[in-house]
């Protein structure tokens, strides 16, 4: 552990997923931010009142207290590849030049933000661009960027759950930031069945939902790990889907899919034994949060909270490996020679655009 914990400055906080992760690995949430009344409800049961409920907008930067690290996930439904996608051209896509703003005012050591696949491919690549040249021109020395692609399910999550990490370091720290290497692939993934067993013991955020008979119906046609598509064209319960997501079961021998925040039509993911959808402490499984934490708010709005939150025990791996920063135990590297922007992300980006990037 630490001799003196980092402090930490949590964005788009949501119930605390990432936060949790990185509480885990030993860092100190000394404050937190959002705007959704529930989440914040939960974030206080969970960690304390140090979120403050409100509009980033509102936010004077300056005035909070001085911190190493800045993390968040700033809104991500405009990048998002499951619904239409607006990107930065929006202003919940434009959300993200807070984060900017608060990094830029704070300087810590280094920022975490995270985001859906989709953001590298918003806007046609314009987007992510756009947001790796505002964090590289931050302060007097700009912040290097490290873009990767996590699969959750790589770092013990019960669910094929990918997203972007970008982490920033400060440009005068020698530091280095390489992604977590997996410990976990095809062959040992923690799988759903693994993931749900007893869950039926755990008493909070474990109700069921009522269904329609016509729903029990249309799972019961549907095999462990299939949707919709299952259901033979011939049959009277036949329905037309637009995305995957739509009457998907839990395979018992697999990591679940990714499990979305919102959406009716039967998007609510569905039980792999029984004919029908899981509890929000199944949800919560699948995100592999301890059964001790407890969510605030009816079904939906905990669903909502789940959904959109990092897994903790991804969040904990990139918390270990920045641990190595505020630990001061890395090999120093010649700021000079760092790249400025590195990561599974750079085949987004042309060798042009590539080049004026490096530019702080």
């Amino acid at each position: 552990m630490f001799t003196n914990k980092p402090k930490v400055i949590s964005l788009f906080s949501g119930c605390g997923g990432l936060d949790l992760g990185f509480k885990q690995m030993g860092f100190d949430i000394v404050w937190a931010n959002d705007s959704f009344h529930e989440a914040c409800e939960t974030y206080r049961l969970n960690f304390g009142n140090h979120i403050y409920e409100g509009d980033i907008a509102d936010v004077d930067f300056n005035s909070l207290t001085e911190c190493d690290l800045i993390t968040g996930g700033f809104p991500c439904q405009d990048f998002s590849m499951i619904w239409k996608r607006g990107g930065i051209e929006t202003d919940r896509g434009n959300l993200y030049k807070y984060f900017v703003k608060a990094v830029s005012e704070k300087l810590p050591k280094a920022f975490v933000a995270e985001n859906v696949k989709g953001l590298l491919t918003a806007n046609k690549g314009q987007a992510i661009k756009q947001i790796v040249k505002d964090f590289q021109n931050v302060g007097d020395f700009g912040y290097r960027i490290y873009i990767d692609l996590y699969n959750f399910a790589e770092y013990g999550v019960p669910q094929l759950r990918e997203r972007v990490i970008m982490v920033g370091v400060r440009g005068d720290i020698p530091f280095e930031f390489k992604k977590p290497i997996p410990s976990f692939n095809e062959t040992n993934y923690v799988t759903s069945g693994e993931a749900l067993k007893n869950v039926e013991k755990v008493l909070h955020n474990n109700e069921k939902i009522n269904i329609a008979e016509r729903t029990k119906t249309i799972i019961g046609l549907i095999p462990e790990g299939g949707n919709f598509t299952s259901i033979p064209k011939d049959s009277p319960f036949y329905v037309k889907g637009m995305i995957s997501h739509v009457y998907r079961r839990l395979h018992r021998n697999r990591p679940s899919k990714t499990i979305i925040a919102g959406g009716g039509g039967g998007t609510w993911g569905y039980h792999f034994e029984e004919p029908r959808p899981l509890t929000n402490r199944e949800r919560a499984r699948l995100f592999a949060y301890p059964d001790d934490f407890i969510f605030v708010g009816n079904i939906a709005d905990v669903r909502r909270q789940i959904g959109n939150s990092v897994p903790p025990l991804g969040a904990r791996a990139v918390a270990e490996e920045l641990k190595k920063l505020f630990d001061e135990d890395y090999e120093k590297v010649e700021v000079s020679s760092l790249k400025q922007l590195s990561g599974d992300a750079l085949k987004f980006f042309d060798k042009e655009n590539i080049s004026q990037l490096s530019l702080v």
